[in-house]
């Protein structure tokens, strides 16, 4: 038989690579067996607290959806924030980097978009990669075959959306827009050849909570736990605690948060706000709206309310609203976790249910987010992949949104650059304990001056511990959950503490060594 010739072998070998890639199967780079690429579908929230989520213990509110993918796969436990703030956290997950690495330290600086991100990664591998929904990094998105995105911070109502062909509004409620834009993508759009990662990411619950239609009167028959701490004094904690501007009591617009329908003129940029919300809706809308909200407006005006009684009608308006935008997510999750399930993709799907930080639910009076403490700190992490999550599991190990990329990079079967600086989570996907998993994890947040006046600040979160420093201020906190889980004073210089406070600021010093953050900073 006659010998066959070189360049024969490499067509054949061609094809067969052409064969390999296009039934999602790969070379896994860390060895010579080759894995079942899966699909990756991350729905993504703006300032979603832990605390309103049932997988999570919610005392105030329903999410069978969320818990669906809780029951059906795991639940993070420990999972965390790098800098609490809705556009660095994204920038965070894009490129597996801190803020100070990435360049998005804040909502006011653009993202560069030509850097290395993980999508563009997963591209080049051969996935196909969708944006659609809430971007928030002001650059165009790159990296995605195909793109859809909210204007900038979005409308609830009729939002406007920005794609490769330009600027559009559609007529609807953004959640449900969102979702209908992403299983368009998913039935129509999608190569049916390859595998996918589509990015879902959801305006609510950012603020003002504008409920959509199906919502407008949920819990109206009923009043919501108040926190212990929503008349917080901020005795004993970091000057700045006093000095912010994020309480329920004093820092809401009455028309723009509340839904107070006006009756004179407002302020001019309440005014602008509500022009731009309210008054963005169709008629037919505004009849909706005006129906259920009219008739509490005038419960209230007629109470006339003082002092703490009205703090407390201030949080029930405003944790409602909060509430009924989460319970349009969880619907909306549902829509996309059936269409999985009935075209027989879940099963090879790795589903992402995460927000880009927490937030304050009355917690110290506050709303808002930006502070290391638990609250706004907290991101909840949720994932389904039945053929490697075992139904029904948890993870305690402290994980962060830093670690996201390289997760995903590694169950494509990526090689993860070696200047990200998160860990993959796979292995604790799997259910795992790796012996060398971090035992802290670090924060920082740069935005001040800016909205809410919280002071710049950085730390070291342990399984315990805390230990802060407000270098503006040139203060410290020391927090023991342990002894203090909801955080109302600080143990720095406390008795008793000396030892643990030096191990707090060593593993400090070598956190910020590590992931280089510049001096002075």
């Amino acid at each position: 038989m006659k010998p066959t010739s070189n360049l024969s072998n490499c067509l054949v070998i061609s094809l067969l690579l052409g064969m390999v890639l296009s039934i999602g199967i790969c070379p896994n780079p860390s060895g010579s067996e080759t894995v079942n690429r899966p699909n990756i579908l991350f729905i993504f929230t703006d300032d979603h607290a832990t605390a309103a989520i049932g997988a999570y213990g919610s005392k105030i509110n329903e999410t069978p959806n969320m818990d669906r993918i809780a029951n059906e796969g795991m639940i993070f436990r420990n999972s965390f924030c790098t800098n609490s703030i809705c556009a660095p956290s994204r920038a965070v997950i894009l490129t597996g980097k801190h803020s100070h690495i990435n360049g998005k330290i804040d909502n006011k600086n653009t993202f560069d978009g030509s850097q290395q991100t993980f999508p563009k990664l997963l591209q080049k591998a051969g996935y196909q990669t969708a944006m659609i929904g809430k971007w928030h990094l002001r650059s165009d998105p790159s990296g995605f075959d195909y793109w859809d995105v909210l204007r900038g911070q979005g409308h609830y109502y009729n939002p406007e959306f920005y794609s490769a062909e330009g600027l559009r509004t559609i007529e609807g409620y953004a959640t449900d827009v969102t979702t209908d834009l992403a299983l368009g993508w998913l039935k129509v759009e999608r190569d049916p050849d390859k595998p996918f990662m589509l990015m879902c990411q959801h305006k609510a619950p950012h603020r003002n909570w504008m409920p959509g239609p199906d919502h407008l009167t949920l819990y109206d028959d009923i009043e919501i736990p108040e926190p212990d701490t929503l008349f917080d004094e901020y005795s004993n904690r970091n000057s700045g605690a006093k000095d912010q501007e994020m309480t329920i009591a004093n820092h809401m617009y009455p028309a723009y948060d509340l839904k107070i329908s006006p009756t004179g003129e407002l302020e001019e940029r309440e005014q602008n706000l509500w022009e731009n919300t309210y008054g963005r809706m169709t008629e037919e809308q505004k009849k909706v709206w005006d129906a259920a909200y009219e008739p509490k407006n005038e419960a209230f005006r007629a109470a006339n309310l003082e002092g703490k009684d009205l703090v407390r009608w201030r949080y029930q308006r405003y944790i409602k609203d909060y509430l009924r935008c989460i319970a349009s997510v969880d619907d909306n999750i549902g829509r996309l976790l059936d269409y999985l399930d009935e075209t027989g993709l879940a099963e090879n799907t790795l589903v992402i249910y995460s927000s880009d930080q927490g937030f304050y639910l009355g917690e110290h009076g506050w709303y808002d987010k930006r502070w290391m403490y638990e609250e706004s700190l907290e991101m909840p992490l949720l994932m389904r992949w039945p053929e490697v999550i075992k139904p029904g599991s948890e993870d305690a190990h402290l994980v962060q949104n830093l670690d996201y990329a390289e997760t995903f990079l590694e169950i494509a079967g990526v090689e993860i650059p070696k200047d990200m600086q998160g860990e993959s989570i796979l292995p604790l996907m799997k259910g795992e304990d790796p012996e060398d998993w971090r035992e802290s994890i670090y924060y920082h947040y740069y935005e001040n001056p800016g909205a809410h006046n919280v002071p710049r600040h950085y730390g070291v979160r342990t399984d315990r511990y805390k230990l802060i420093h407000y270098y503006q201020l040139d203060e410290w906190e020391l927090i023991d959950l342990e002894k203090d889980p909801k955080e109302m004073r600080s143990f720095y210089g406390a008795d008793g503490y000396a030892e643990v406070q030096e191990e707090l600021e060593k593993e400090l010093k070598r956190l910020r060594k590590l992931y280089r953050v510049p001096e002075g900073s």
